[in-house]
């Protein structure tokens, strides 16, 4: 049986057909990258204070001193969940006592903002937090909201893949566009907070779903020396396009709802696309259906202006194909023998640490000094040179380094961020960008390190498994910043330490680079500093390995 890229060889790699391909998927990626970080506007908290009614009828100077003041980043603001009490305020300004003059303001009793906050509409006209006040003792309801979006997250990276195999690549991406669309939509009309909640976790189950859909299609689709261009660099620069015109829109439309309606309308762009992009022909062969793999194939030779066999596959290989069983494997397999289990629990935390600081600094542009637009737009430009960076890295260098390295730049400057001066505020904002950068580049390049490292027998699961572990930590990130309510510094030290701790830990795995690709559990690389007893076979194994002089450079993802 021939491979099937050795059947469609006669297409090429880059003609008329692969490029549309290539850049349709691309395409269809953008909206992934707004609606995945739009939470940083829909969920943003303004500056508020406790509400004082106009029947209280206080003097002006006594409005101006309603709130008493509380330390932040060593600085006296103004209390946003408490005041004075207003019965007490009314009897002083009746009587014309001027505050802190007149009247000792830290003998006065307080009490909670009971007739409501009063939001600054300086930055943002509404948001989902002023919209049902979610502050002060609801304060923990905004990072949930973000939380429950990545909860939807985890549910659509388990379903998708079965999905995906079951119905068909093409099918799943449209039905899963539609879904993230139409939520969102419905998301406009939210009239409470929970209602809002329920259907962010629908969005998120479909915006990882197309994702992986459009990944796998892409994938499939194109030739061996574009896949690796098309997983590293086409969808995850378009992502960023994405994430880029998130500020762009959010500027000027200053409302939650109308934000979240224009951010979903370019999604109904995407169904037009339906009539361009085919089923992928490597799902079609595995499912018996022939005849139209071979129509796409024609029609793709078509495009590319080449003559096509008249009979792609011949009735041997169809026999073939039909009669193969896929071999049987579990998820116990990944702890198997004490190799594999140290490699998956390795990868777990790996996985998991740098999604919490991915998602953790991409969220907190909000909290950073200077413009949220601006800090925003910043965040998302530096993944580009990132996804580029990685990609080179994963070209030339080995992995094992390339990775540790990414892992100790964003640990390290994340750390330095407490010691910047409070008026070098701009150097703390580059800090972060540089350590939005280094785990950006980590990000990009732990997928294809991760199939690296496992055998073809368990590598989708393997896979799977560190990226449900991204989800968990996507879920906590939103609590990372939440942290900072009470230290400004703390998510950044935390995020830091974490960082540069799975840096070390990434020193320890097996090096990938250049070395076939494992097929059975017992060809997996050793994990280093872990003494292993050599069996007969693995001695003999050895010496067959050493024996043969030929490497080969992997191009799995």
């Amino acid at each position: 049986m021939r491979d099937y890229d050795e059947v469609t060889a006669f297409l090429g790699e880059w003609g008329p057909f692969q490029r549309l391909i290539f850049f349709l998927l691309s395409a269809s990626i953008i909206p992934n990258g707004f609606n995945g970080m739009s939470a940083v506007f829909l969920t943003a908290t303004p500056e508020h204070r406790c509400r004082v009614p106009d029947s209280a009828n206080l003097s002006s100077a006594w409005r101006n001193h309603s709130a008493p003041l509380r330390l932040q980043d060593g600085r006296p603001v103004p209390h946003s969940c408490r005041r004075y009490r207003l019965e007490a305020m009314a009897n002083f300004s009746a009587l014309g006592l001027e505050p802190g003059r007149d009247v000792d303001l830290e003998t006065l009793q307080q009490e909670g903002c009971l007739d409501g906050w009063e939001f600054s509409r300086d930055v943002y006209l509404s948001t989902i937090v002023t919209e049902w006040n979610l502050v002060c003792d609801d304060d923990w309801k905004a990072p949930l909201t973000v939380s429950l979006f990545f909860v939807g997250v985890l549910i659509g990276s388990f379903v998708s893949g079965q999905l995906s195999d079951r119905f068909g690549r093409k099918n799943v991406l449209f039905v899963t566009m539609a879904m993230q669309t139409g939520f969102s939509f419905l998301q406009i009309f939210s009239k409470s907070f929970e209602m809002f909640a329920v259907l962010f976790v629908l969005v998120g189950m479909g915006q990882i779903s197309n994702y992986v859909a459009a990944f796998v299609l892409g994938t499939e689709i194109l030739g061996k020396s574009t896949r690796i261009i098309f997983s590293t660099l086409g969808v995850c620069i378009f992502y960023a396009i994405g994430y880029m015109l998130l500020p762009l829109f959010g500027y000027f439309i200053r409302d939650w709802r109308t934000l979240l309606l224009a951010l979903t309308l370019p999604g109904l762009l995407c169904a037009v696309l339906w009539w361009f992009i085919p089923e992928s022909p490597r799902w079609l062969i595995s499912q018996g259906r022939f005849k139209e793999a071979e129509v796409i194939i024609h029609k793709a030779a078509k495009i590319n202006g080449i003559v096509a066999p008249s009979a792609i596959f011949e009735p041997s290989e169809l026999q073939d194909l039909s009669s193969q069983k896929p071999q049987s494997h579990s998820i116990l397999d990944l702890l198997r023998t004490r190799n594999i289990r140290m490699v998956t629990i390795m990868s777990i935390i790996l996985w998991m640490t740098i999604a919490v600081g991915y998602f953790g600094l991409s969220l907190d542009t909000p909290n950073l000094h200077g413009d949220v637009y601006v800090n925003c737009f910043l965040s998302a430009v530096v993944e580009v040179p990132a996804y580029v960076l990685a990609w080179l890295l994963l070209r030339h260098l080995p992995r094992r380094y390339s990775m540790a390295t990414a892992l100790f730049l964003g640990g390290s400057v994340l750390l330095f961020v407490q010691l910047v001066p409070p008026d070098l505020y701009y150097l703390s904002t580059i800090l972060v960008m540089v350590g939005k950068f280094g785990v950006t580049a980590a990000f990009s390049m732990v997928y294809v390190y991760t199939a690296e490292l496992y055998p073809t027998v368990v590598r989708n699961m393997g896979v799977g498994i560190s990226s449900m572990a991204s989800r968990l930590g996507s879920i906590l990130s939103p609590y990372f910043i939440y942290l900072g309510a009470y230290d400004r510094f703390l998510p950044y030290i935390l995020m830091g330490s974490l960082t540069i701790l799975t840096a070390i830990l990434t020193l320890f795995l097996p090096e990938s680079f250049g070395i076939p690709l494992p097929d059975t559990i017992d060809q997996m690389l050793r994990v280093k500093g872990i003494k292993y007893r050599q069996t007969p076979s693995h001695t003999r194994m050895l010496k067959d390995d050493e024996e043969s002089p030929t490497v080969l450079k992997s191009t799995a993802f």
